[in-house]
């Protein structure tokens, strides 16, 4: 039995996929591809299959992680080469290896929200936003774990923004805390259209780029 961490790519029109239609799409690739996947026990076996951190629906990621369980002893190197043929377009496995640390030690997230505006970004709209969301506080309202909406301050969880402006889109390259609490980069751009809605994008792209540790390094 081996434990195993793939990391890999949602793009393209795969972002319109469910958590639960990822679940069920990896369900039929690990079948397709005859591996035997450990479930749990009880009256309702399922496969163990655990996302780190589930990506928000409509956004890409370079750097998502599945935690799943083989019964046959395998080092997972030569996996991402023989899951590919059966993936669906957009999902691609990049790596995939025994995990060094435990989910909880994932702190940071690595992004790039794309602010995108049709009539061409509104002039210092850069500097504007960098001073909204590099200021004391920026509170936004924020759903919590009970669906319900609550007033947060998000600044605590942006660690390094950089922004620049390009034709008509702003680009936020932002480093943001991954989990308890965690701050999805969308919420950069709510932020804008709340307190500089001279600045409200006409539509907004957010890719996951890197998850890493406490110090800044990669998270495998």
């Amino acid at each position: 039995m081996a434990k195993l961490r793939l990391v890999f790519a949602k793009e393209g029109r795969a972002v319109y996929l469910s958590h639960l239609d990822l679940l069920r799409t990896f369900q039929r690739v690990f079948l397709r591809r005859g591996l035997v996947l450990r479930h749990s026990q009880g009256f309702h076996p399922h496969p163990i299959l655990s996302f780190a951190l589930p990506l928000p629906l409509g956004q890409s990621s370079a750097c998502e992680i599945l935690d799943f369980e083989v019964v046959e002893e395998l080092d997972g190197s030569a996996l991402p080469d023989a899951l590919n043929p059966y993936m669906p377009e957009g999902i691609r496995a990049l790596s995939c290896a025994p995990p060094v640390r435990p989910v909880r030690e994932l702190e940071r997230l690595r992004a790039r929200a794309e602010l995108v505006y049709d009539g061409g970004v509104p002039a210092e709209a850069a500097e504007k936003l960098r001073a909204l969301l590099t200021g004391e506080s920026v509170v936004i309202q924020k759903r919590t774990k009970h669906k319900s909406l609550a007033d947060v301050d998000i600044r605590p969880m942006l660690h390094t923004l950089d922004i620049q402006a390009e034709g008509d889109r702003l680009f936020l390259l932002a480093e943001v805390s991954a989990q308890n609490p965690g701050l999805n980069p969308a919420l950069l751009a709510a932020a804008a259209e709340r307190y500089l809605p001279e600045l409200a994008p006409d539509f907004v792209q957010v890719r996951r780029l890197a998850v890493l540790d406490g110090g800044g390094n990669l998270f495998r």
